[in-house]
């Protein structure tokens, strides 16, 4: 049971104690509260929920675009900036662990560089030497130890702060910037359009229901105070 419903059931028993008694301050009270807590609950329902008759009712299900465009503009214009994306860069130089492409590296088939290192043996004036010694099948055993060396020369490099000065460089281009921007954009774009008005509905109410509930609470102790000042004034 959660604190909407506590609040509103708290505020009837009470309105139903002052009128079973006859006590005219407890039913203020009671009658107050109530009305507070049921006000407010409905604020909150509304917000997410279309009610017939009720103008403005399921606002966060109607604005759905807006709040995609929202959410769109906001990513685009205070996150991907050309300053913000200049900023991150310069602090990841800073950092004792700057951009990291060894994940990215070891997954990288480097067989074709083997391949290609072949043919050019093969091409060059020491085909026929290599050729006499069995061909190409005389140097497959150097592949496994040849791949391993490059991704652990090409790791070395990535890690050393001239490599980084260069991509920096790179990356800091406005077209390579203004090209970056348009790509987040799509991203954005169509992971938004992955969104349904009840999706949309259902984040929203999982992040602020449980804040929205102290509207309810406090819907109730001040109409019950409100409540308690109007009966005192009338007696």
């Amino acid at each position: 049971m959660n604190k909407s419903v506590i609040t509103n059931l708290i505020a009837a028993i009470l309105l139903a104690v002052g009128y079973y008694f006859s006590s005219a301050i407890i039913l203020s009270i009671g009658l107050f509260a109530l009305s507070g807590a049921l006000t407010n609950w409905l604020a909150v329902h509304m917000l997410f929920e279309k009610v017939p008759g009720l103008y403005g009712s399921g606002v966060i299900p109607s604005r759905f675009e807006e709040f995609k465009a929202g959410i769109s503009h906001l990513m685009m214009s205070q996150f991907f900036t050309d300053e913000n994306i200049d900023r991150f860069l310069s602090d990841q130089g800073k950092s004792k662990s700057p951009i990291n492409l060894q994940p990215v590296i070891e997954k990288v088939d480097m067989s074709p560089a083997f391949d290609a290192l072949v043919t050019t043996v093969e091409q060059s004036s020491l085909g026929g030497m290599l050729a006499m010694f069995g061909g190409t099948e005389a140097i497959t055993p150097l592949k496994e130890p040849f791949i391993e060396k490059m991704k652990s020369s090409l790791v070395e490099i990535s890690q050393s702060e001239e490599f980084y000065d260069l991509l920096k460089a790179e990356l800091e281009q406005p077209d390579v910037l203004a090209d970056m921007k348009t790509k987040v954009n799509e991203i954005v774009s169509q992971r938004l359009d992955e969104l349904t008005p009840e999706l949309v509905k259902d984040i929203i109410q999982e992040m602020i229901r449980e804040h929205l509930g102290w509207l309810v609470v406090w819907g109730g102790v001040f109409g019950g105070i409100i409540g308690l000042i109007a009966a005192l004034i009338q007696a």
